[in-house]
């Protein structure tokens, strides 16, 4: 994979994040995911690439732009080759109600190595690096907490478990308070979660319960540049859903999708802009003079490279990060 593409795609998810800033705390989240896609899509046009969406807004009957399937990119003779995952605003509705943790994420790896995961339910376990083989969706959650914590030397009742604060999570949240665990809610943007599970400052040992199953395949192209884990498990909800899945040769609904399944090899670029303030990353910040400053992470899989990047943005210079 070509590093120097890796800040082009920090200019991707910095442009994303710009745009849908504008929309913190205003209480419309789909004015505020249509401005991180306008602002993603017209920067992906200025990359010479030959790109595909795999994971993004939806289908192609229903997102206008960055639908699976939309050829990306200034694609000429001997164009790099690659499937792109997006979620241009990963944390809708924390925009719109002005919470935090929302971010614009990109994943890039060689044609036909990220899964093209339905839009449908996923259950999630995540764990930063001294987890990895220590945990599993087959294993109970009292079992996962033991085992983390003998990985991590710590105590349970020193283990942060996050989760998603949904109804569904009701019986999930019961069992790790039993177990001793202490426990993070958050309210949207599961793909942050997941990352910060590799970050020992962020608080966060492991993630676990069920979100969406695109922003599954964005975590596992992050958590294999970290090295850390994830597994999933396609959770369908309709029958329509379970065709879906058949469809793409996942007959057993049961079985864990690895790193492996969801993200093949280790050439992969993922990037990161903070939309609103969060563990990982700060959010936008406008100033006086049309200036704006963008906290970004982009990492590549291959020589395991993490770079946080700070950049101030002169705005009535950048006509493709206009209004």
């Amino acid at each position: 994979m070509d590093r120097n593409l890796t800040l082009n795609l920090v200019r991707v998810t910095e442009a994303a994040a710009l745009q849908s800033a504008r929309y913190l705390g205003r209480g419309d989240k789909t004015k505020a995911d249509e401005a991180a896609v306008r602002g993603m899509r017209r920067m992906f046009d200025t990359l010479t690439i030959d790109g595909v969406v795999v994971i993004g807004e939806g289908e192609m009957d229903e997102a206008p732009m960055l639908y699976i399937g939309e050829q990306i990119g200034k694609a000429g003779e001997g164009c790099l080759k690659v499937d792109i995952a997006v979620d241009p605003l990963d944390g809708t509705t924390a925009v719109a109600k002005g919470l935090a943790g929302a971010i614009s994420v990109v994943a890039i790896a060689p044609r036909g190595c990220l899964l093209n995961a339905p839009d449908m339910y996923m259950e999630k376990i995540a764990v930063g690096p001294k987890g990895v083989g220590r945990v599993s969706l087959d294993y109970p959650v009292e079992t996962n907490l033991k085992n983390l914590s003998e990985a991590l030397n710590k105590d349970i009742s020193d283990i942060t478990v996050t989760m998603l604060d949904r109804p569904r999570h009701k019986g999930l949240i019961q069992r790790v308070r039993e177990a001793g665990a202490r426990i993070k809610l958050f309210q949207d943007g599961d793909v942050a979660q997941a990352i910060a599970t590799c970050f020992e400052d962020s608080g966060v040992d492991i993630l676990i319960g069920i979100g969406g199953a695109p922003e599954g395949v964005l975590a596992a192209a992050a958590l294999k540049c970290l090295g850390g884990e994830i597994q999933g498990r396609l959770y369908p909800t309709k029958e329509e859903e379970k065709e879906r899945c058949r469809a793409m040769g996942l007959n057993q609904l049961d079985s864990i999708l690895t790193m492996d399944h969801m993200v093949k090899g280790n050439e992969i670029i993922f990037a990161a802009t903070g939309v609103s303030n969060g563990e990982l990353l700060k959010g936008v910040v406008y100033y006086e003079n049309n200036r704006a400053k963008t906290y970004s992470v982009v990492m590549r899989g291959e020589t395991g490279t993490i770079r946080f990047i700070e950049a101030i943005h002169r705005l009535d210079k950048k006509p493709e990060y206009a209004k």
